[in-house]
């Protein structure tokens, strides 16, 4: 079968009573969608494949209450994966503050911070990272699903669970706060086009 051919609100019916290969089939179908939208929220891809392998587990363990969406689960999965990399972010920040009271050993020269700062850039793509990081959840999940993977508001508003009017007055929102917070780096064009490393498509 090919991929357009592909049923995929009868393979979660199937997945929804225990059928372990209609769910496989799922997780082939959106693993990709996934895992791009959780590198760039965590940046490192073993992290990121962390954070996917959370998002398909919790959609298994979940499978109940799963809200499709033009037949599809990937607005489920996506808002998910908020989710799952904002508590992966906080396991890390914990792992890093228990390891801070660990006595430092003898100070070593180390270059690789500026060869980081230098690959990194430091430039408007981590200051529009920054600021999405800082927005509310409501606000990470509506410019998840209209911007950076371009549901319509009435797709968003499925996967949300609200109404289409509250989602365009979300959005409007949530880019004016994006483009608050990423200034003077990031530009109100620039946040809609960079969001984020790899953009909305």
């Amino acid at each position: 079968m090919s991929r357009d051919d592909f049923d995929e609100a009868a393979a979660w019916s199937a997945a929804r009573g225990g059928d372990g290969p209609a769910f496989a089939s799922l997780f082939d179908r959106h693993r990709d969608r996934v895992f791009g939208h959780a590198l760039r929220l965590v940046r490192e891809r073993h992290d990121a494949e962390d954070v996917t392998a959370v998002v398909f587990l919790e959609a298994w363990r979940k499978r109940e209450s799963v809200r499709l969406v033009d037949g599809s689960i990937i607005g489920w999965l996506l808002v998910t994966t908020n989710y799952a990399a904002r508590n992966h972010t906080r396991g890390q920040r914990r792992y890093r503050t228990a390891l801070a009271k660990i006595p430092a050993p003898a100070p070593q020269e180390d270059h690789a911070p500026a060869v980081d700062e230098s690959l990194d850039g430091a430039g408007r793509d981590r200051a529009v990272r920054d600021a999405f990081a800082n927005l509310s959840k409501r606000d990470q999940d509506v410019i998840t699903l209209c911007v950076l993977e371009e549901l319509t508001t009435a797709q968003a508003a499925d996967a949300l669970g609200v109404p289409e009017g509250t989602v365009k007055s979300r959005l409007s929102r949530a880019r004016k706060r994006l483009t608050e917070l990423a200034s003077p780096l990031a530009t109100a064009t620039d946040t809609d086009s960079t969001i984020l490393e790899g953009g909305a498509r």
